[in-house]
């Protein structure tokens, strides 16, 4: 479904509020080439992105997702192609102006701040959404992660992996996100709290916040997404509807190597 935003639109002179028209593709990536030196990971990428659509990304180990990822953030820049993120082109942008546009990142090993406790954790990474809406709140958050609620003054070198991960996407629904992307979203997790994120992921996405994820459970991922693609040394080897992606096993198994 349409949506209308107000957004920060990058510029030649820095991000600016620009109103913008009905948008449809939240994110939409066209062709994009990154290399490592001169190792050519990812090949002619393209996919879109609709408002409120969750995405899944699948593919082996080395097939260039998190590259993929790290390209749509900019931490890594495409030698060519575009990344146009609600009618901006952020391509090679810096990622705090991504961040800027509502894009919210998780990254593989969570990246939270070992030194800072829950609370701060949670608190310096709070603002309101571009709109300027805070529907995700400290509150909120502790209310979604209770275990977090009972660890708020312990340290993130304190946490156990599962509550590091909580964090993580805690601390990324306090910027209020348009879009959440998750690399490895339950790698490495007991079945219990593997079991925790998903219902969140699920919550996340029927709060219409789009989401692109990644994990290694490829049937969990295609339960969880609208749509996926699956990625095969850095080309788009196979795209459509989740549920019609599921029922092609054979395919699948080729691809995944399961």
């Amino acid at each position: 479904m349409p949506v209308n935003v107000h957004v920060r639109c990058a510029s030649t002179m820095g991000l600016r509020d620009a109103p913008m028209p009905t948008i449809t593709k939240l994110l939409a990536v066209d062709g994009i080439n990154t290399f490592y030196g001169h190792s050519h990971i990812l090949r002619d990428v393209s996919l879109e992105l609709p408002a409120g659509c969750a995405l899944g990304l699948l593919g082996r180990n080395g097939m260039g997702k998190s590259t993929l990822l790290k390209s749509l953030m900019g931490l890594v820049k495409p030698k060519s192609g575009t990344v146009n993120v609600m009618g901006c082109d952020m391509t090679g942008r810096a990622p705090y102006e991504i961040a800027r546009m509502g894009i919210a990142y998780v990254p593989e090993g969570r990246g939270i701040f070992a030194n800072l406790s829950v609370r701060e954790n949670l608190e310096m990474a709070a603002r309101a959404s571009a709109d300027g809406r805070r529907e995700w709140t400290m509150e909120r958050v502790l209310n979604t992660f209770p275990r977090l609620g009972e660890r708020i003054a312990s340290g993130g070198q304190q946490l156990s992996g599962g509550e590091q991960q909580m964090l993580a996407i805690g601390r990324a629904l306090m910027t209020n996100p348009v879009l959440m992307i998750l690399d490895e979203a339950t790698e490495g997790l007991a079945p219990r709290i593997v079991a925790e994120i998903w219902r969140v992921i699920a919550a996340i996405r029927a709060g219409g916040i789009s989401t692109i994820v990644v994990d290694r459970n490829f049937r969990t991922v295609l339960a969880h997404t609208d749509r996926a693609i699956v990625l095969e040394k850095g080309r788009v080897a196979l795209a459509g509807e989740s549920m019609e992606l599921s029922k092609d096993h054979g395919k699948l198994a080729s691809l995944l190597g399961v």
